[in-house]
């Protein structure tokens, strides 16, 4: 896809995170929001991945650390052709297939089960590892949080990862500011970022996560590292592309209403729009 096909895909997921949210009435529309573009680049530009066939073993992996945030997940994988679209509509719905959480063992394209925060990055790590075992040459991506810092599994994994010279592992941190609770920096400060994951050995890239040609580039520099794992460091912004949303902490895990749903559709068309 070309740069303005990302940013009309990355339109498109938005608009089915508030479609899929309102039936369900439940979910989390603000960093689903927010990582947007970052997982319509990986999935339609950078990773290698086959519908027909999700397990297959050479395709690339894709690890949401950050599981509360499936909505982002599950908009990506039908508008890839994992499965039909109507799905969404059965988002956290008894006897549905997508849960609130991803799980890998019901939904086609999810490679990891995901939701209890810290663990990502570990899982990715598994993967990795098993590829340079198996001497196959798939990417591991995986998208963490910010305020999933605070947990101790993650610079343990971040320092494993370093050890064992994983440059297959490609992790995006999704720096929005805001967890459940409020500001990051006021609830667990995990400042200076860039200073830590340089100091546990990663090379590190910073980007703005909502400019798709600055994702692009720096997933090329991370596939050209060798020898260490990469991180994208990237400034976002919670509850991106729909005004009443954007950096309001309690739309972490508030879904819209009928009326604010149709507001935030009405603007992401208006964007969609002016993109042609």
């Amino acid at each position: 896809m070309s740069v303005l096909e990302l940013k009309r895909m990355a339109n498109q997921l938005r608009q089915d995170i508030i479609t899929m949210l309102l039936p369900a009435k439940s979910g989390h529309p603000g960093g689903s929001l927010s990582s947007a573009d970052i997982v319509a680049t990986l999935y339609f530009h950078e990773m290698r991945v086959n519908p027909q066939d999700s397990h297959w073993p050479d395709r690339d992996r894709f690890v949401l650390s950050k599981g509360h945030a499936a909505p982002v997940l599950y908009a990506a994988l039908a508008e890839k052709g994992f499965f039909p679209k109507e799905e969404l509509l059965g988002l956290r719905q008894t006897g549905r297939m997508l849960q609130g959480h991803p799980d890998m063992k019901k939904i086609p394209g999810v490679d990891m089960s995901t939701g209890s925060l810290g663990q990502g990055l570990s899982a990715a790590n598994g993967m990795a590892l098993a590829g340079k075992l198996d001497k196959k040459d798939y990417r591991v991506y995986v998208v963490m949080g910010d305020g999933e810092m605070a947990e101790g599994q993650i610079w343990e994994a971040a320092m494993a990862a370093a050890h064992f010279k994983l440059d297959n592992v490609t992790a995006i941190l999704d720096c929005n500011g805001l967890q459940i609770d409020g500001p990051t920096e006021q609830v667990m400060s995990s400042s200076p970022l860039l200073d830590k994951w340089l100091a546990f050995g990663w090379h590190v890239i910073e980007v703005d996560g909502h400019d798709i040609e600055q994702l692009i580039a720096a997933f090329a520099e991370a596939k050209a590292t060798k020898g260490k794992p990469t991180l994208l460091l990237a400034k976002t912004i919670k509850g991106k592309g729909i005004s009443f949303m954007e950096n309001q902490v309690g739309w972490h895990g508030n879904a819209p209403s009928a009326e604010q749903a149709e507001q935030a559709l009405s603007e992401l068309r208006e964007e969609a729009s002016r993109l042609g």
